[in-house]
């Protein structure tokens, strides 16, 4: 007579970024998803190489504009080296709030595609979508700054500084850009398709970039704008990038800078991540 054994089935293995009891999800949950997150939108890009053509072109194109048809007119003919040493440093600032615009419009194609219903489906921080779409913009405004700090350097650009200046004036760019890049996200899940995201961006960007300190010295604006030019957060970084590279008084703009990151990033981060779960 044979005798039958039963065995007991094993517990089933639980994730480490399983979320607790309460439905929260711990740290070292959050930074797997938002790591996972990371490298499914960097394999988007490796898919659709296309999508770097305007960080890889953009400083290119922008840099020698400027330079050459404008940095005559401003410095003077034959000073157009006096003008890099201007320009680049507010074109460090000019990349964070074009190449923010881009992730607006990735959020809403996302949700067009049906892609980020099935994050919401997920077990997942919410948070951790939108906070890999920012890491990874974030890693394609720094190649579109070496891109444009080469440019600079090839056409003249001097530090006049340190290295490490330099690299501050890159974190403070990268720290600006990712706070913007919150704005566009809840433009991009409050508008219907990408091209009204694109719409409603062009409004906002083209006042904020000239009529900053980004491209000429408010000086030679009228004094209207040049109070418009004094408030402009761009101007403010433009100016903390300028002397941080070229040895210029900083004055307050470094300060002034952080907290327009913190204060734009504390009121729209926590909209945009309810937007995120309520969009329909």
């Amino acid at each position: 007579m044979s005798t039958v054994t039963t065995t007991k089935p094993a517990a089933p293995r639980t994730a480490s970024a399983a979320p607790s009891e309460d439905g929260r999800i711990g740290l070292r949950g959050n930074l797997r998803h938002i790591g996972a997150l990371v490298r499914r939108n960097a394999l988007q890009i490796k898919q659709d190489p296309e999508s770097m053509f305007d960080v890889l072109f953009m400083p290119i194109i922008f840099t020698l504009l400027f330079v050459f048809v404008f940095g005559g007119a401003i410095s003077g003919k034959g000073n157009q080296g006096e003008y890099v040493n201007y320009v680049v440093p507010g074109l460090m600032a000019m990349m964070g709030m074009n190449i923010a615009m881009g992730v607006g419009t990735g959020v809403n194609d996302d949700f067009k595609k049906g892609v980020m219903d099935r994050f919401r489906s997920m077990p997942i921080a919410r948070s951790s979508v939108l906070i890999a779409k920012i890491v990874v913009e974030l890693g394609r405004m720094m190649v579109a700054i070496a891109i444009l700090l080469t440019v600079g350097f090839i056409l003249g650009l001097s530090i006049k500084t340190s290295v490490l200046d330099l690299f501050l004036a890159i974190g403070l760019s990268a720290v600006f850009g990712a706070s913007l890049m919150w704005i566009f996200i809840l433009l991009g899940l409050t508008m219907k398709t990408a091209q009204a995201v694109q719409g409603m961006a062009m409004l906002v960007l083209m006042p904020l970039q000239f009529g900053s300190s980004i491209f000429a010295p408010p000086t030679t604006m009228p004094g209207w704008l040049q109070s418009f030019t004094d408030v402009n957060p761009l101007s403010n970084l433009a100016d903390a990038a300028r002397g941080l590279i070229n040895g210029t008084p900083l004055g307050s703009s470094v300060w002034i800078t952080l907290a327009w990151s913190v204060g734009i990033t504390a009121v729209t981060m926590p909209i945009a991540v309810r937007k995120f779960r309520q969009k329909t």
